[in-house]
């Protein structure tokens, strides 16, 4: 199943998905490797078999194999660190923010790919995970490289169009068995 495939797998009441999917994958104005390497990361982030097998194929033929690996890297590490900082900005006990982390996150620093990439794959996965302490580290980094804010909010619709597919289609899934 393509991109179209997973559009047209989309039941009648999501036609919005179906039109939103369709947008921020197809007439993105991101740079193909921003625009592949958050469909990738944001598609593991979301959890879904069904999005990620169907996506991922689409992501890898557009992506060069450092892109491709580097997505894959910004899911994994920030799904980490999304629980990690969440947790400790959630606690009252505000000296666990004194506290080293202790977490290898080596990554960050040498993704393989442009650092401005990296982080925004990374930011909209944390978008995903719901991490405000994340946005906002990922955010200043992204503004402070020059990044507009319209560069960085395409990260995020990514990302929310992405979950609601994901989370529409695994439902309409397991009310089909």
């Amino acid at each position: 199943m393509s991109l179209d495939n997973l559009r047209s797998a989309l039941p009648d009441y999501a036609k919005d998905l179906r039109l939103n999917l369709g947008s921020v994958i197809g007439n993105s104005e991101l740079p193909a490797q921003q625009l592949w390497g958050a469909v990738l990361a944001t598609a593991i982030a979301s959890r879904s078999p069904i999005v990620l097998r169907e996506l991922e194929p689409e992501a890898k033929a557009n992506l060069s194999p450092e892109a491709y690996t580097a997505a894959k890297a910004a899911a994994a590490v920030m799904a980490m660190n999304n629980v990690f900082y969440r947790t400790r900005h959630l606690l009252s006990d505000q000296e666990y923010g004194t506290l080293r982390a202790g977490l290898r996150m080596n990554v960050i620093g040498n993704p393989g790919v442009d650092k401005v990439d990296f982080e925004l794959w990374s930011f909209a996965v944390s978008a995903i995970n719901g991490c405000g302490l994340c946005l906002d580290s990922h955010e200043q980094v992204l503004r402070k490289a020059g990044v507009d804010r319209e560069v960085v909010q395409e990260a995020f619709k990514i990302a929310s169009v992405i979950q609601a597919v994901a989370t529409t289609l695994d439902a309409e899934a397991v009310l089909a068995e």
